[in-house]
């Protein structure tokens, strides 16, 4: 059931960074739990996931809000890039949204959808995306220049791409609020040490 535990509490809650990992089945949800994950992302509806972790997941999938409720997820990503020009799609995506009980992550990739999504939205979480960067710019450095345009109170989370302990530590010491990870091992990323099995 949506909102069991609320992603934007999840990622807002205790000290430090959050991460947010991608996974395909329980038993990468379960090891992305123990090694200190504090949500899920998943692009399709995953069987047993519920059982296998109580992280809040996050839709990034095809099929609209209504797959996101089937599959169980406490929060879906909406994309200001595919929804913006189209009328007030924006408006009901985010909307409908929320009335499925669905917390809204807002993917922007640079100052004008960040704006437009703060306009027309006043989204409480903002997706930061490195997503079409300047081949001169880092992907770390392009999410560190939207950060400041992000007001107080919202929730920021940075994406980009790969990431390394240290993009990590500087993405927390700058404020961000959760980084979403390529998936893998993720202990590393969070400080801790792997867990043994």
């Amino acid at each position: 059931m949506p909102g069991f535990r609320r992603f934007s509490q999840a990622i807002s809650e205790g000290d430090g960074i959050s991460v947010i990992v991608p996974v395909a089945d329980p038993g990468s949800a379960g090891a992305a739990e123990q090694q200190g994950a504090e949500a899920l992302v998943v692009t399709r509806s995953v069987d047993g996931l519920s059982e296998a972790t109580g992280l809040p997941v996050l839709w990034r999938g095809e099929g609209g809000l209504g797959a996101a409720e089937r599959a169980g997820a406490d929060a879906c990503v909406i994309v200001v890039e595919n929804a913006a020009e189209d009328g007030d799609l924006l408006e009901r995506l985010h909307d409908e949204a929320l009335e499925l009980g669905l917390d809204v992550v807002v993917d922007v990739r640079d100052e004008e959808e960040l704006e437009l999504a703060l306009e027309r939205l006043d989204p409480e979480i903002v997706l930061l995306s490195s997503r079409d960067a300047d081949e001169d710019q880092e992907a770390l450095d392009r999410v560190l220049e939207l950060l400041p345009d992000v007001p107080a109170g919202k929730l920021a989370i940075a994406e980009l791409g790969t990431t390394t302990r240290d993009e990590v530590v500087s993405l927390e010491r700058a404020g961000i609020d959760a980084v979403l990870v390529a998936g893998g091992d993720v202990a590393h990323l969070v400080g801790g040490s792997v867990p043994e099995v």
